[in-house]
This record gives C-alpha cells, structure tokens and sequence, in this order.
C-alpha cells in the first residue's frame, strides 16, 4: 500500500482555527506540490482531506476529487491516520492531506515503530510504501519532497 502524506501549506496565524486560510506564500507552496503530485500519483489513487480550510485549500490546486474526513482534524492521533487510511490493507494508493504533529507522527510510527514527534515541514510530502500488508519489513520510505526543490 502507498500511504502519501502531505502536511497543509503555510496558513495564516487567527482563530477559530479550522477557517484559517492559506497565506500568499501557502498558495504557491501547494500549487507546486499539486503540479509535482500530479505527474505522480496513480490514477486511482483515494484523497482524505482535514477539515480545515487551510487543508482543503492546499488540495484544491491537484484538481482531483477528494473526501473531506472529520478524522483527519487537527487533534487527531496517528491510529486515527491510519485506520481512516486503511492502513496497510486498502486497494488502493491514499493521499492524507492533514496537520503537524500527527503527519509526523504517522511517519515515525510506520518507519521508526515508535511513536515520536517527527518534524514535517508546511506543505512537505512524506510517501511511505509498504509491499506486503502482513509484512512490516516490506515498508520503505519511496518519497519526501518539498515544494521549494521542485523546480518549475
């Protein structure tokens, strides 16, 4: 299973925090990412989305549909990532677009097997393959992309 995790873009600083929207900068940040994740992801590939104004934002430049998961809100635990993923048995390639500290979360707890608070930079991309759904050591990290390496 492919497990693409990609943490929202800068936001502006305010509450209620679910309405925050993407700064200037934010804006450009996910465009480059959604132009990179485009030539990427497969077809089929399902797209989790926060809340968050800030999250759903950040998906809207991939122009691909997407479902909006209560789950994903910003307070949820990494099990809480995983399970709405179906992690590691889905069909299917699954893009999380979500929130720090979580994102980072899922990241050690799939790599590391600990759960430890790893740093995912705003609007950083963190793909995590895992061959055999039975099988922990068929996991690799394939992917972390930022959006200032993509080169346009």
């Amino acid at each position: 299973m492919d497990l693409i995790l990609w943490r929202h873009a800068e936001a502006e600083d305010g509450e209620p925090d679910l309405q925050r929207a993407l700064t200037p900068k934010g804006q450009k940040q996910a465009r480059r990412m959604a132009d990179w994740l485009s030539t990427q992801l497969p077809e089929g590939c399902k797209i989790l989305v926060s809340p968050a104004l800030r999250t759903l934002q950040t998906v809207e430049p991939l122009g691909r549909k997407f479902k909006v998961a209560p789950q994903l809100s910003p307070g949820a635990g990494p099990h809480d990532i995983l399970r709405a993923a179906n992690w590691p048995n889905s069909k299917e390639a699954v893009l999380v677009v979500g929130h720090q500290p979580t994102l980072g979360q899922v990241a050690a707890l799939l790599v590391s097997g600990k759960a430890q608070d790893w740093e995912m930079k705003k609007a950083n991309v963190w793909w995590i393959v895992q061959r055999e759904p039975q099988d922990p050591y068929s996991l690799y990290v394939k992917a972390v992309m930022a959006p200032d390496l993509i080169v346009k």
